[in-house]
């Protein structure tokens, strides 16, 4: 099993360089996106749960098109896009957000309303603004997620 402090710094870094840049990387074929299973968490069922897997870096997400990913291409997502329409929809799909899956397939298995809060808090930090169409700003996108989360 992979370090779960490595795993932590990546997600970390995956959040800062994706609140500088405002673009995410996923891995996409013509059956959708690269999905995983998650080592924590299941459905009420009692399966685990789906994963759709996200990178910071196009490098890092081409690193791993190969076995079960080797006919896939990898794709941006702008940062809002990501925010509002996917964190938003897997949230309402029961779906958890996987953040820099390595060729070994670990990775951090994030719930997509708490990613979207730990990305308002870095763009706060880094006083960084963006262009929400669903919301009003980062302040109203908050106060709606976390009226959800309570």
């Amino acid at each position: 099993m992979q370090d779960s402090a490595i795993i932590e710094r990546r997600h970390t870094r995956f959040k800062k360089t994706v609140c500088e840049s405002e673009i995410v990387y996923a891995l996409k074929n013509n059956q959708g996106f690269a999905t995983s299973v998650s080592n924590h968490f299941e459905d009420e069922k009692g399966n685990p749960t789906t994963i759709i897997c996200f990178w910071a870096e196009k490098s890092l997400a081409k690193s791993c098109i190969k076995n079960e990913w080797s006919d896939y291409n990898v794709c941006e997502i702008s940062l809002p896009d990501f925010i509002e329409n996917w964190c938003i929809g897997m949230e309402n799909e029961g779906l958890l957000i996987g953040t820099e899956f390595d060729q070994n397939m670990f990775g951090f298995e994030a719930d997509p309303l708490e990613l979207i809060i730990e990305l308002i808090m870095e763009l706060k930090t880094a006083r960084k603004n963006i262009n929400l169409r669903k919301f009003d700003d980062l302040t109203d996108l908050e106060k709606q997620i976390k009226a959800i989360l309570e």
